[in-house]
């Protein structure tokens, strides 16, 4: 089910450097709320390393921009792709010790950091701060959830449609969507081989549900019928 990993492998990130103080202005202007409280900003390349799995929990993490996949091997082998995360969302903040997903760029990101002690500690005594976590919180596990439904309850038709319906609600404009991440990087979200992503794409363009203009940017043509694909 779930595919092998690509041979374009990752390389390990350097450590993050302190860029701005929280708080402060950033490129994009004063920085609000949680992103105020981020210390320290990288960019990375694509395919690159910003923690790997089993790697100790110490930081919590925001995307400015660019796009980011989480994924663990599995001992067969075989890649999961758990979540991938967008300008604005935030990531790393787990329950346990150690992180039970690696966090790869897609393409060229730019992240935000700050320790998660210290980020903790500033939210429990912010209330606006801490509503937007909760938010925030809510939201990732709203996804997870559907994620699993997807997974489990539907078949590849279905599970593309629902795919390219979540892309569109985060990624899209005007019925149209820029994938960051490759066909391989789908079928490994999806729980698919990149053979049926691909043919199920094919299958979706004959019936002119959507329109592929290249192998990244896509246009849905009929979101009537993908809903109704996606919820049958």
């Amino acid at each position: 089910m779930l595919h092998w990993k690509s041979e374009i492998g990752t390389t390990r990130a350097p450590p993050f450097l302190p860029l701005f103080e929280a708080g402060s202005v950033t490129e994009g202007g004063p920085a609000p709320g949680i992103a105020g409280l981020m210390s320290a900003s990288r960019d990375f390349s694509p395919n690159c390393e910003i923690f790997s799995q089993y790697d100790e929990v110490t930081d919590l993490y925001s995307v400015i921009s660019g796009a980011v996949r989480f994924s663990k091997m599995m001992k067969d082998g075989r890649r999961q792709i758990g979540a991938f995360y967008f300008a604005g969302d935030l990531f790393g903040l787990e329950s346990e010790e150690r992180h039970s997903f690696s966090a790869e760029s897609i393409v060229n990101s730019r992240i935000r950091l700050t320790k998660r002690t210290a980020f903790l500690k500033t939210v429990m005594g912010d209330r606006a701060c801490a509503h937007e976590m909760w938010s925030a919180t809510a939201a990732h596990l709203q996804r997870a959830q559907g994620h699993m439904s997807v997974l489990g309850r539907k078949n590849a038709r279905e599970r593309v449609a629902a795919f390219l319906l979540e892309m569109h609600s985060r990624l899209g404009s005007q019925g149209s969507i820029d994938l960051p991440m490759p066909r391989r990087d789908v079928a490994d979200y999806l729980g698919l081989t990149i053979e049926t992503v691909s043919r199920v794409f094919t299958q979706l363009t004959k019936t002119k549900i959507i329109a592929i203009s290249d192998v990244r940017h896509i246009e849905i043509c009929n979101r009537t019928a993908l809903r109704q694909l996606s919820d049958s």
